[in-house]
């Protein structure tokens, strides 16, 4: 994900991110502002209306038809499930996919988790000094009602949580330090 302003609004926030569907990539940008969501799906404006209406369930309006999507995390993937249709998820930003990469070059000494994108901590998974597993939630960081886990790069022990359930947090602010 991606965040800048809109050219020519300084209200307005540009979201981009990279989402893999069942291994096809697909470029979402969705920008904020004004009390409301644009969206463009490769490139196509795409008129939308979204709600939360329970934990991992997405209520959405496309183009006037609805849709009800459940999100399904497996140890080590994401599924979302749409009607009887299952789709393999994941949702990538390239801050975040570099920092997967550099974590993945060094898996030793201790790691910080950091935020994805500017929202709010919603749940704090874990506790100081628990043992956690490489792809173990460890927060979940709610942003443009969108809630997203924010996964242990390693497998490791949490040395110092840093995020508290409820706080606002930027992009790229530390939430958790696992050594």
């Amino acid at each position: 994900m991606e965040a800048r302003r809109a050219p020519g609004s300084a209200a307005r926030e540009l979201m981009t991110y990279e989402v893999m569907v069942d291994g096809k990539p697909h470029k979402v940008e969705i920008t904020r502002g004004d009390g409301r969501l644009d969206c463009k799906l490769d490139g196509k404006p795409v008129d939308i209306d979204a709600q939360m209406t329970a934990r991992d369930v997405l209520s959405l309006l496309i183009d006037g038809r609805s849709y009800e999507i459940k999100r399904a995390i497996g140890p080590s993937d994401t599924h979302m499930v749409v009607g009887l249709a299952r789709y393999e998820t994941e949702v990538r930003d390239p801050r975040s996919f570099r920092a997967r990469k550099a974590a993945a070059s060094d898996a030793s000494g201790p790691r910080k988790l950091v935020s994805p994108m500017p929202g709010k901590v919603v749940r704090v998974l874990v506790q100081e000094g628990e043992e956690v597993e490489a792809g173990q939630g460890v927060v979940v960081v709610e942003a443009m009602k969108m809630q997203n886990e924010i996964k242990s790069p390693k497998k490791g022990v949490v040395q110092q949580i840093l995020a508290a359930e409820g706080a606002a947090v930027n992009a790229g602010e530390a939430l958790v330090i696992v050594e």
